[in-house]
């Protein structure tokens, strides 16, 4: 079949000999078609080559990724099957049922699908690549399917009623029999399904994990790249069993239902032969339905310390390290949640972490132990928040302060005197935009002349997906579209923009990981005058960009332009 291949693509010029004979020998070397080698090679298309076999074999061929696949027929053939052929179950229609092919001449494959369904089969053609990457889609890897098959096992075990469930009176909480729900959190199949939703969460690269009741359904929601996905619904029944099993995990009280809790779990692993720790943050909210438990993963390994490679542009990067070089003031890291505040303040003080200087941190929660560094965890239900260690830490003899998050005046006040007094203060706030920081700090009732000599960089960012370096496809745009972005209309006639499309290496997402956006704004004598003469942020913007500063859709364009992120991602999380 490849020599015919081969001869009808020369024939018709659609290739040259030369071409031909390296996508031999590349398939002698990594094996597959000879279809699918010319594609790699980008010799050809996908599409080009599934039309010279259509006509080949006189087969109508398909493109999968436009094609909405039966899931009931999917059942119809298991993933070895569909893999071992290289075939995927389209439709069914009466005794027919369609099958995608890579080689619709396999006269055993249609044979073995045949008496395996009962149905007569039709075969249409679609290229190697496409159905490899369906499969994945519609059965998931081989990895996934045998996490299935486990959950599959844990949730029968429980449905066969070998494990008690636990019977509740609903009328009346405070009749609740702990002993009987300690029984069922230490229960085999519970204690499996928890484990289980854990070590999974941290194969998939989740970074938190959302246990959510509902009146008629559980469900289990993980966030991978920053987005939330439902990954499992097990039984209801489990539900009092599954948060008294995370409760017992994390040291904290089973019998207490109606009101918050917080708390920790640290779990070891084996990953490639090597223990691993984790930390789980677990947050425990009492619901409608019940407690709502979410848990987030804290992996010291995902953690980047190195600025460079956090995203930063380089001249936006240049007067960062300039602020957290000074000897003294304040440099501020404004987000919302989840925007990576932290991670990129954890990496200004570890460059400055030296055997010759003392940094002390407050942080709520202390999410990762840095050696050499004094990290203070605050207990609001004991009087100690961040004014009241602020306060301490100045008696401590620091030469740089970070301080979790300023919230109030009193906090904001000390922070500033802190850094007014020959200290480095490191701390975030949550506004939109970095020169709004300015406003929020004077709506907290800070002197406008104290903001202007305290203050030296204020750094906003928000976190975006990254695309998939295996997959993504430049896609094509109209010049006003761009210009719309926030791109000027030379750039928009010249700039290549990227697509997620989906394949095996990013779980057929399109995005795999996450970049930052970042707006560094300096403050400079021109913009410490307009401070003091009470401008708005609107100004102080104005005057920013004007002195060279990346706003943070400018710094998602850059990201765009050079292919790290898509368009949509950049217009999702940042504004004009």
């Amino acid at each position: 079949m490849s020599g015919k291949l081969g001869e009808i693509l020369i024939k018709e010029k659609i290739i040259s000999a030369d071409q031909l004979k390296q996508a031999l020998e590349f398939q002698k070397s990594n094996g597959g078609r000879l279809g699918n080698a010319l594609v790699k090679l980008n010799f050809m298309s996908d599409d080009e080559v599934t039309a010279v076999l259509s006509r080949q074999y006189g087969v109508p061929s398909i493109n999968l990724a436009y094609f909405e696949v039966d899931p009931n027929v999917i059942k119809l053939i298991p993933m070895e099957t569909a893999t071992k052929y290289q075939i995927l179950p389209l439709s069914r229609v009466g005794s027919s049922l369609t099958v995608a092919m890579v080689d619709p001449t396999n006269v055993f494959a249609m044979d073995d699908i045949k008496f395996m369904t009962g149905f007569n089969i039709e075969p249409v053609l679609a290229s190697e690549g496409a159905i490899l990457d369906a499969i994945k889609k519609h059965y998931g890897s081989a990895e996934d399917v045998e996490r299935k098959k486990e959950l599959e096992q844990i949730v029968s075990f429980i449905d066969d009623g070998q494990a008690e469930s636990v019977e509740l009176d609903e009328q009346d909480e405070s009749s609740l029999n702990l002993a009987q729900l300690e029984k069922a959190a230490e229960e085999a199949p519970v204690i499996k399904l928890v484990n289980y939703i854990l070590t999974d969460a941290v194969k998939r690269g989740a970074s938190d994990i959302h246990l959510e009741p509902y009146e008629k359904e559980y469900r289990v929601r993980y966030r991978v790249d920053g987005m939330l996905a439902t990954i499992m619904n097990p039984p209801t029944k489990l539900r009092d069993a599954i948060i008294s099993r995370v409760k017992i995990m994390a040291k904290l009280d089973i019998s207490e239902k109606r009101l918050p809790q917080d708390g920790r779990i640290m779990i070891k692993y084996k990953k490639d032969g090597k223990m691993k720790q984790l930390d789980f943050r677990v947050s425990v909210l009492p619901t409608l339905h019940g407690e709502k438990v979410v848990m987030r993963l804290l992996d010291k390994e995902n953690l980047r310390l190195d600025m460079t490679k956090l995203g930063f542009e380089p001249e936006s990067l240049a007067k960062f390290q300039k602020a957290i070089f000074k000897p003294y003031g304040m440099v501020l890291v404004t987000g919302p949640t989840g925007s990576g505040k932290t991670n990129t303040l954890y990496s200004s003080i570890a460059q400055l972490n030296k055997p010759d200087t003392n940094i002390i941190t407050a942080e709520d929660p202390v999410e990762f132990e840095l050696h050499g560094i004094n990290q203070v965890q605050m207990k609001e239900q004991i009087g100690l928040n961040f004014a009241a260690a602020l306060r301490s830490f100045l008696r401590q003899d620091p030469n740089i302060i970070l301080v979790g998050e300023i919230r109030d005046f009193e906090t904001a006040e000390i922070a500033i005197k802190a850094a007014l007094t020959g200290h480095l203060v490191l701390s975030t706030l949550h506004t939109n935009d970095a020169p709004s920081t300015i406003s929020r700090l004077m709506n907290m009732g800070i002197e406008p002349f104290l903001v202007a000599t305290s203050v030296h960089l204020i750094c906003a960012q928000r976190l975006g997906r990254r695309l998939c370096n295996e997959c993504k496809v430049e896609e094509e745009i109209s010049p006003q579209v761009l210009i719309d972005a926030g791109y000027t209309p030379e750039e928009a006639r010249t700039v290549k923009v990227f697509k997620p499309q989906g394949c095996s290496t990013c779980n057929n997402r399109g995005y795999k990981g996450r970049v930052g956006f970042y707006e560094v704004l300096e403050i400079t004598d021109e913009l410490r005058e307009l401070i003091l003469v009470g401008a708005s942020a609107l100004e102080i913007k104005k005057k920013a960009v004007e002195q060279g500063m990346l706003s943070l859709r400018r710094s998602g364009l850059i990201k765009v332009a050079a292919g790290v992120s898509s368009l949509e991602e950049v217009i999702r999380e940042t504004v004009l």
